[in-house]
């Protein structure tokens, strides 16, 4: 008999565990999803569509919080833990509510997930949350095509909206941004590399994602979420490492992982790190994985019209999952109000409201930044308000798109950016080098 699953995520990794071992797999049945950490991905359904043939009326996707419950009453047998960036403490919290409550506990490993692919493959993935990721492989895919190499980009997914419409995106115009409806944390991933004139794919059935993507690449980039293992078999392993956070990569599912399979581990930021820190940062990758190249990293802010900041009061406003799962206290955009001489750095918490009020209660040790969270027209809204009901004198935009232009800001709003920088040997250009002339065939 079939053991009666219930797969435990959060709108990403769950689904394609979901996939490429349980869809077909005549051992096990998946009775349900759990949501959790992202707002507004649980009541909804699995589609039909993509589960497949098993699955003919879809499976439903609810409440981790209803976990115990959905043991006891839909006779669970195994519980399947399917999300990162978080604790391993956490992971084991909720393995041990799982064993209480009836079930077996399991976790699926890369050779069980990783899909293969006709093209090289280079994965970016990180110890954590907001360690540098997307600014890696922008570079990544720039240092490629510099060689004349047609890099195209596959991100970790985002389907925050109807499932079915998302089993497959392509992204190379803005229009397809508008096209797809996406919300702001899709298009801080997606915006960057349509405004560098790439591709980059990204939706809920990988299998199908890959295969299109190899038809217009020489090399696919994995481009990692959270900490999250990648989904495709890479050719090269990279993985980034916040020296603020140094100890992380022993403390956080899967973080450990990454830094083990690394070919290459991307010391970032640098700049701004603590000699200590970044020491440490080197002796926990050093320990993990000897064998792995280390490339030591800045990734300075670019701000325009800087010379307005001094003397203000400013809100800085940053990537939101960097701020609430990922547990930064500080970015780009605090680090640019310190430097450029603001007189105070105002906490938006007082004026937030609804939505990021919520965020805010949900994630109390969030520093006195304001996290981008826009996962819904109405939390949109909500950001807008919270930004204009701010007493600031200037607004500094540190996310990774322009948010001036989805939001209405009635005060000076600067924008901060930032990109990867090496500093000293290896770099990236040599490493790629050595792997496109190794594994690369160009068209």
């Amino acid at each position: 008999m079939s053991q009666r699953v219930a797969i435990l995520g959060a709108a990403g990794r769950d689904f394609h565990n979901f996939n490429v071992f349980f869809r077909d797999n005549p051992d096990f049945e998946v009775v349900a999803f759990t949501a959790t950490q992202i707002p507004y991905i649980e009541n909804r359904q699995y589609p039909a569509a993509l589960a497949g043939k098993r699955y003919p009326k879809g499976i439903p996707i609810v409440a981790e919080s209803e976990l115990s419950a959905l043991i006891a009453e839909e006779r669970i047998d195994v519980a399947v833990f399917s999300y990162s960036d978080v604790t391993y403490e956490h992971v084991m919290h909720i393995g041990a509510q799982a064993m209480a409550a009836g079930a077996n506990f399991m976790l699926l490993g890369p050779k069980q997930t990783l899909i293969p692919s006709s093209k090289p493959v280079i994965a970016v993935c990180a110890a954590r949350t907001g360690a540098g990721k997307s600014q890696t492989s922008r570079a990544v895919v720039r240092t490629l095509r510099e060689m004349g190499v047609r890099a195209v980009s596959v991100r970790h997914p985002m389907p925050y909206g109807n499932i079915a419409a998302q089993a497959v995106q392509r992204f190379a115009t803005m229009e397809d941004l508008e096209h797809h409806r996406v919300t702001i944390e899709e298009r801080e991933e997606y915006e960057p590399h349509v405004m560098a004139g790439g591709v980059i794919y990204a939706g809920v059935d990988y299998e199908r994602i890959l295969r299109q993507a190899e038809t217009e690449a020489d090399v696919i980039i994995w481009d990692g979420g959270n900490n999250d293992l990648p989904f495709y078999k890479p050719d090269l392993w990279i993985t980034v490492v916040d020296p603020h956070r140094a100890d992380h990569a022993l403390h956080y599912y899967p973080s450990e992982v990454n830094v083990r399979l690394a070919d290459v581990i991307v010391i970032n930021k640098v700049e701004t790190a603590a000699f200590e820190q970044i020491e440490q940062a080197r002796q926990i990758a050093g320990k993990l994985n000897p064998k792995a190249m280390v490339i030591d990293a800045a990734s300075p802010i670019f701000v325009e019209q800087s010379e307005l900041i001094r003397g203000k009061r400013a809100l800085v406003i940053e990537d939101g999952p960097t701020l609430t799962h990922g547990e930064m206290k500080i970015g780009a955009g605090w680090v640019a109000a310190r430097r450029f001489g603001a007189s105070e750095i105002i906490d938006p918490k007082p004026y937030a409201v609804g939505t990021i009020a919520e965020t805010y209660a949900k994630y109390p040790a969030t520093g006195a930044i304001l996290p981008a969270m826009g996962y819904s027209d109405q939390q949109v809204l909500d950001l807008q308000e919270t930004i204009n009901a701010t007493p600031a004198d200037v607004v500094l935009v540190a996310t990774p798109i322009d948010l001036r232009r989805l939001v209405r800001i009635d005060k000076p709003a600067l924008r901060v950016r930032y990109e990867l920088q090496e500093i000293g040997e290896p770099t990236l250009a040599q490493i790629l080098g050595a792997f496109v002339e190794k594994s690369v065939k160009r068209v």
